[in-house]
Formats: C-alpha cells, sequence, structure tokens
C-alpha cells in the first residue's frame, strides 16, 4: 500500500446494507483522487454484505475487507479500522450514502489550499431536494458545535494524527460517537471547515438516526453537557 504523505484511508463498517452497498462502494471507486484505500469492516451482518464486499476486494487491489466476530457497534468498528489505516488522512463513508465523485478530490484540494486539519461537505438528503447544513455552515463551528452537530460525518475527511490525538472514537458513545469526536476536535483548537459544495448524498429514511433517535438525543445531550453517558 502507498504510503505517500497525502494517501488517504477510507474506513466504512457495513450491518445488513446489501440494497445500498453497491452504490456506495462504487462511487467510492470512481473517485477522481486516486491515491487512497477502502477499509471495509462487517459488523456481523445477517444478510450477504460481507459477501458484497468480498467480491469487490477481489475486484480492487486497493480495498481491504474484515469482519468482526459478533456485532460491535458503529464506535468499536470504526476504531478497529483506525488501527489499521495507512494513510495521513482519514475519509469517512457511510454504507447507506455515496459520494460524488470529485468528493476528495474537492476536500483535499481545501484541505491544503486553507491549511485545515479536516473537513466535511454539504449533502443532499436522498430522495429529495433538500440540503443540509442549510444555514449552519455559514456559521463558526465552534459557536454551532455547543447546540447541534453541523458536520455531515460520513463526508468528514481529517488528519490521522488528529484521530491519533484523540484517542479515536470514545467508546462510551455507542451513538453520536461523531458528534463527540467533532465536539472534541473543536475543543482541542482544531481547524475544521464545512466546504459550501453539495458533494455526498445522505440516507435519511430507516437509518440509525430514525431507528434509535431517543438514543440519539441521550447521547447527544450528553456531549452538549460534557458528560459521560451511562452504559
Amino acid at each position: 500500500m502507498n504510503n505517500s504523505i497525502d494517501k488517504i484511508s477510507v474506513i466504512m463498517s457495513v450491518y445488513n446494507s446489501k440494497e445500498t452497498l453497491v452504490n456506495c462502494v462504487e462511487s467510492i471507486m470512481n473517485q477522481t483522487y486516486e491515491n487512497f484505500d477502502l477499509l471495509i469492516i462487517d459488523d456481523f451482518s445477517q444478510d450477504n454484505s460481507f459477501e458484497i464486499c468480498k467480491a469487490f476486494e477481489k475486484e480492487f487491489n486497493n480495498i481491504f475487507v474484515f469482519r468482526n466476530n459478533e456485532n460491535l457497534g458503529l464506535t468499536k468498528s470504526l476504531n478497529k479500522l483506525l488501527n489499521l489505516a495507512t494513510g495521513n488522512f482519514i475519509a469517512r463513508q457511510d454504507a447507506d450514502d455515496f459520494s460524488e465523485p470529485n468528493r476528495f478530490e474537492r476536500q483535499m484540494e481545501n484541505i491544503f489550499k486553507y491549511n485545515l486539519d479536516g473537513c466535511t461537505t454539504r449533502s443532499i438528503v436522498q430522495n429529495s431536494s433538500r440540503v443540509i447544513p442549510k444555514y449552519s455552515h455559514y456559521l463558526p463551528p465552534k459557536f454551532v458545535i455547543k447546540f447541534k452537530n453541523p458536520f455531515i460525518h460520513g463526508s468528514l475527511i481529517m488528519k490521522t494524527s488528529i484521530f491519533k490525538k484523540l484517542g479515536g472514537y470514545d467508546e462510551n458513545f455507542y451513538f453520536s460517537q461523531d458528534y463527540k469526536l467533532m465536539s472534541d476536535c473543536i475543543k482541542s483548537g482544531h481547524k475544521l471547515k464545512i466546504i459550501n459544495e453539495k458533494l455526498y448524498h445522505l440516507n435519511m429514511e430507516n437509518n440509525i438516526s430514525n431507528k434509535y433517535k431517543s438514543e440519539q438525543k441521550y447521547y447527544s445531550d450528553c456531549v452538549r453537557k460534557n458528560i459521560n453517558p451511562l452504559n
């Protein structure tokens, strides 16, 4: 694997995602930015997601597939991939979303141009004309993060060194681990930006946020209050 300074390791956790997985992975493999590898971990899916991932691994030499022996959840699965990543940058991608072909290229251009530690993009909600964030990207992230997470986490690219400095995702947060991570980034003084380009397509139907609204709210409240959740 290429270990050059601008290499991206894309990390993606998969759980029962057979309906969206092909479109998702193809959107990564069709990126105009070529210096990346894709690390996928199947979180003990009960459908054929793992087999789909393995087929992609056979087709591409920069896809690496792993599998949990039990369902660990998103937070622990992402941390396992972080420990396997070799790129100097980490990109996120959710298995039920997909990216525009120039997503990585535009984000890396912004990171180097503005000397950023990381950035996300605006996103189009699938099956709608809605774009998010709608307005909050115009405000300073350190202000907005006190009230909500303005970052579309599936569109994140950030320096690997920042992830390591923060200790990866906080495993006390089974949900809202993205909000916790981004809040810690901002509090630590790291330079993050939301690019005013729609480079990500976000699924908001029957996803984790919709299925576990009360749990998401509880963990988000813990981030806002700066307390550890009761697990």
